[in-house]
């Protein structure tokens, strides 16, 4: 068997404990921390397989690579690529599924926990010596509510929404997941988009980012809002509308906002994303919620049986393309 050239393009968003085992057939493999839009063509020249996380592959570069056959997707989002393209040139597309049913609800509820319970707040406070000078054994400086008996509306009906869901009974919430936005009579199981909105105490978002999600909750959204709910979001930036988050968060509309995702990652400097996360009512993490060591691993693991299957002519998880 002829050796076969493996380019992982931006090997750095995996944790350097991570381990890629090698493939077991004959080639080389080439990684690179991480790869600009212009090193696209010259780092894949002669490849048959790409190895991508968040770099874009668009028509132009790919019309450059004749000896490209497979792009296997370090993630579950496949938006960086353009599978059209991919398509029409005979290029497989497969990425990695259902490694994240732990770690991003485990996130979520982390985020639910600190920001219910207020404990940067207070991990903040006796940091500057305000227990001392309260001179008792504790101070209420920042209300805490309980998790147990709060409406949870989950917008994303999915793996990962189930996930959440699963562990919001088990601390007492009551489970709302939201119809899609304008569609009603999908059954039992679904409460209507505004409906959630209006009656729940937290919101977290685990839908897909496609044109009918784009700026899902924006400003009408957030007025809608009655009980002041958190808003989650770990699935992708442009769901909400952060200016709108901003000025719904100044107005009261909503009590406090975790974030893990953005647009563009990493953010700008001077953007709604980083005043967002300079504010006491706001945490903010860099897209790290899939990222639990044992997630990381699980990835590394599949992406690699993803290449071998390809190349024994059983491809799996296909995005678009034909074997």
């Amino acid at each position: 068997m002829a050796e076969r050239k493996i380019v992982f393009l931006d090997a750095a968003t995996l944790a350097e404990d991570i381990i890629l085992r090698p493939p077991d057939f004959q080639h080389r493999w080439v990684s690179h921390a991480k790869t600009a839009p212009t090193e696209v063509v010259e780092r894949l020249a002669g490849a048959e397989v790409a190895i991508v996380n968040k770099v874009r592959l668009e028509r132009p570069a790919l019309e450059q690579l004749p000896d490209l056959r497979l792009v296997a997707v370090a993630a579950t989002g496949t938006d960086c690529i353009d599978t059209s393209a991919c398509m029409d040139l005979g290029i497989t597309v497969v990425n990695i599924r259902g490694y994240a049913g732990v770690t991003v609800p485990e996130h979520v509820f982390a985020l639910m926990l600190a920001l219910r319970r207020n404990l940067l707040g207070y991990d903040r406070d006796i940091a500057e010596g305000r227990w001392q000078e309260t001179g008792q054994f504790c101070f209420h400086d920042h209300p805490i509510r309980d998790l147990s008996g709060a409406n949870l509306g989950i917008i994303g009906e999915g793996a990962l929404g189930q996930g959440v869901a699963e562990r919001a009974k088990a601390f007492g919430m009551k489970v709302l997941f939201a119809a899609h936005k304008g569609v009603d009579g999908l059954g039992p199981l679904y409460t209507p988009f505004d409906e959630v909105l209006e009656r729940s105490d937290v919101i977290t978002l685990h839908c897909p980012l496609i044109p009918a999600t784009q700026g899902l909750l924006g400003m009408a959204e957030f007025e809608q809002m009655k009980r002041r709910p958190l808003i989650i979001n770990t699935a992708r930036g442009p769901l909400i509308v952060e200016e709108d988050l901003e000025v719904a968060l100044d107005r009261g509309l909503v009590s406090g906002a975790g974030l893990d995702v953005t647009l563009p990652e990493p953010p700008a400097p001077d953007g709604a994303f980083m005043r967002l996360a300079r504010r006491p009512d706001t945490i903010a993490t860099p897209h790290v919620a899939w990222a639990s060591h044992e997630a990381q691993q699980a990835l590394a693991d599949q992406l690699v049986g993803l290449i071998e299957a390809f190349v024994a002519g059983q491809p799996r998880h296909v995005v678009s393309g034909e074997f």
